[in-house]
């Protein structure tokens, strides 16, 4: 498995390529790859931090935040 740092390192290598003097068509499909694979990523945190995030009242109670898909 790939891990982040070296999606990013390559997607910056290539967005670089890209200013400087275009990609191939396969450069094209290996950056939208790397791209998709950073945001399902990015994605994943992000709903793994928010299901173990709880919401504090005034009176101290603790709530789990909800999905609003889900209310």
């Amino acid at each position: 498995m790939v891990s982040m740092d070296e999606v990013i390192a390559r997607i910056n290598v290539l967005a670089k390529k890209a200013k400087t003097e275009g990609l191939t068509e396969e450069e094209v499909a290996e950056r939208d790859k790397l791209r998709r694979i950073y945001i399902d990523s990015v994605k994943a945190n992000l709903i793994g931090q928010l299901n173990n995030t709880y919401v504090v009242d005034e009176k101290g109670n603790k709530r789990k935040l909800t999905n609003k898909k889900e209310q």
